[in-house]
């Protein structure tokens, strides 16, 4: 499995952005690197991420962009110190792959292509004397502390001077981040907290009538209005009405406070005001003139810009009788409740939140009750939203637990399994 050598050896143990980068970070200082990957090849999600159009990073300016990181922000924006976004953007130009900021402040290969980045760095890796093993699945330690991994071979095991693990969490399972690492690392004494969604939609109890009508249809522009922290927070944005609830970019950018909501309260309550840029005053003066004989509907196309599903939405919180009170009416428009019942299931979101508890390992990313075994990426007990943020801070983990093995590896007599 492992080949005779006096250099420190390291094994990677998953090959998304963060593995990728801790295997470059320790091979570049002469480290002997294996990096192994249940799947067929490396980077499956970063390519599915990147479909349509791969997002590396954003160009917003730190402190702002660390706060991102919610509660984790100080630590993550140490990973950051290290590799930041320009750092990221170098990083791909030293690819090959020019990068842009968009209209948004996201950033974007030219070609807005995740495959070739992919290829090119892959492609370095193994000229740089990466070693990959794919279709290597990682199944814990044997009772002598050796690595055992399934293959179409059958298992096969293997010791290491030091390891980064990079699985990532527990979406996507069908890409490799299925969260089957936690009891492995939980019997070793590795502190971590439950897998949940992150980025992610939420489920309505929509009526079937509005689900039959209205299902994909897109709500844009609204404000989502919501509570956190003793603050009220508001932002403006798109979504998208599913036949289970409520889902889209908007939503993804909330749905670390929504879910945390769900778990305090049995529910949260999502507020949207449907004409952004309508004074409350105006709208109530349009909505009080004369219909002429035209529909309810029709009436509030003409006086409020609503249209089909903004209306259907009316419906489905006043009911048809509550939308005889304009009053009422002009207040929901700019305020309409939803009230959000849970979050998708874990293994259709974008990410999870959870993971390895970062008071379990030292700045390193090494873990307290494993020396020498690193973590980094996704299985680590972090979130962030979508727009670059999530993949910024997966490859400075990377980064950062790369640096750490690599000097775990030269201290004299420092081993792990």
């Amino acid at each position: 499995m492992t080949r005779p050598t006096a250099l420190p050896r390291l094994a990677v143990i998953g090959g998304g952005p963060a593995g990728l980068m801790a295997a470059e970070t320790a091979r570049a200082a002469g480290i002997e690197v294996d990096l192994y990957e249940a799947k067929g090849s490396v980077g499956r999600k970063f390519l599915i991420a990147g479909k349509g159009g791969l997002n590396l990073t954003h160009g917003e300016h730190r402190p702002a962009f660390d706060k991102r990181y919610r509660e984790r922000s100080e630590a993550v924006g140490a990973w950051l110190d290290d590799f930041d976004a320009a750092a990221l953007r170098d990083w791909a130009l030293g690819l090959g792959v020019e990068t842009y900021v968009g209209s948004s402040g996201r950033v974007f290969p030219l070609d807005r292509k995740a495959a070739p980045l992919l290829r090119g760095w892959v492609r370095r890796l193994r000229d740089q004397g990466v070693r990959f093993h794919v279709h290597h699945r990682w199944e814990g330690w044997d009772s002598d502390g050796a690595f055992r991994f399934s293959t179409p071979s059958g298992e096969v095991t293997a010791h290491y001077d030091a390891t980064v693990l990079a699985l990532g969490g527990a979406s996507w399972p069908q890409l490799g981040s299925d969260g089957a690492w936690q009891p492995w690392l939980a019997a070793r004494g590795v502190d971590t907290a439950p897998l949940v969604p992150a980025n992610c939609g939420f489920d309505i109890d929509w009526s079937s009538h509005f689900v039959q009508r209205h299902a994909g249809a897109p709500l844009k522009p609204v404000v989502a209005h919501w509570h956190e922290d003793g603050t009220d927070h508001a932002l403006q944005g798109e979504c998208v009405v599913t036949a289970n609830g409520i889902e889209g970019s908007l939503v993804y950018a909330i749905s670390a406070p929504l879910r945390d909501a769900i778990d305090r309260d049995g529910h949260a309550v999502l507020i949207l005001d449907l004409a952004p840029g309508r004074e409350p005053a105006r709208l109530r003066a349009d909505l009080a003139k004369p219909r002429n004989g035209r529909s309810m509907s029709d009436h509030l196309r003409r006086q409020a810009g609503l249209n089909a599903v903004k209306t259907a939405l009316l419906y489905e919180v006043l009911g048809k009788d509550g939308l005889g009170d304009t009053d009422r009416v002009g207040r929901t428009i700019k305020r309409l409740p939803l009230t959000l019942l849970r979050p998708r299931p874990i293994d259709e979101v974008i990410s999870s939140a959870g993971g390895v508890r970062l008071e379990a390992m030292n700045e390193a990313l090494m873990l307290n009750a494993l020396p020498g075994v690193f973590c980094a990426g996704e299985m680590l007990d972090w979130e962030a939203p979508t727009g670059g943020y999530l993949l910024n801070a997966s490859f400075a983990s990377g980064r950062r637990a790369g640096l750490g093995a690599l000097d775990w590896l030269m201290r004299p007599g420092h081993t792990a399994g």
